[in-house]
């Protein structure tokens, strides 16, 4: 039976994903807090916060899942010649915070936006242990775009990106694809299936396939050196 359950700001166990409600899609559970072991948690078993900033947390494990695997993107005739006539170079892990202040900033036609102060807050403070990672796309030192994540073994938990100017946030997206390939990665979780997501080459898988899939590659091992702060580069 599906239902809805309460967290305290004690650590505990987070119910089972398919206990989640049906509508609204995917939520499991309210309240807790967003401490690092909390949110390491809830990524390694499937789950993860999205609220508005005056909600209480709310976790959801939606079905179905939004996926990619690393190299599957599909990048457009029309995006790879838009990108080669660019001069941006593409980094890791350069500048997070502003990464995700990007992110934070109001979309168009939206009030608000659910990376809070303290969403930012709790993302940076897991970055600073190395779980959690961003990628940039600069413009003559200026940065135009990007996207964070948190990685749990194999798997990397894409959580949102921005971009200042035309196609940065999908060049972030091909680049980071390359990356986790190069690096051994196995899935990109992208929560929620959207058209563009879709148009990208995103599979919507059933809730317990995906979190089959987690639980193959959530303690895989990747190279010590896949998210050293570094320029990388993007094949076209």
């Amino acid at each position: 039976m599906n239902s809805l359950s309460y967290l305290n700001h004690q650590f505990e166990q987070f119910p089972e994903p398919e206990l989640a409600l049906t509508d609204p899609n995917g939520l499991l559970a309210i309240g807790g807090d967003l401490q690092p072991a909390r949110l390491l948690h809830a990524y390694y078993e499937g789950i993860f916060p999205w609220f508005n900033l005056d909600d209480p947390i709310l976790w959801w494990s939606p079905d179905p899942r939004a996926v990619f695997v690393p190299g599957s993107m599909k990048a457009s005739r029309s995006l790879i010649k838009y990108l080669k006539k660019q001069t941006w170079t593409y980094s890791i892990n350069q500048a997070f915070e502003a990464v995700i202040k990007g992110c934070a900033q109001p979309r168009v036609a939206q009030d608000g936006t659910w990376i809070t102060t303290d969403i930012q807050q709790a993302y940076l403070t897991l970055h600073h242990q190395g779980k959690v990672h961003s990628v940039e796309i600069w413009d003559n030192g200026a940065l135009i775009g990007g996207l964070y994540g948190v990685a749990i073994g194999q798997v990397f938990c894409g959580e949102s990106m921005f971009h200042t100017q035309t196609n940065a946030s999908k060049a972030a997206m091909l680049m980071l694809h390359q990356h986790l390939l190069r690096n051994g990665f196995k899935l990109i979780d992208a929560q929620v299936m959207n058209p563009h997501l879709a148009s990208l080459g995103a599979t919507a898988l059933k809730r317990k396939d995906f979190i089959n899939l987690l639980k193959r590659f959530r303690d895989g091992d990747v190279s010590v050196n896949t998210w050293l702060p570094n320029e990388v580069y993007i094949e076209l």
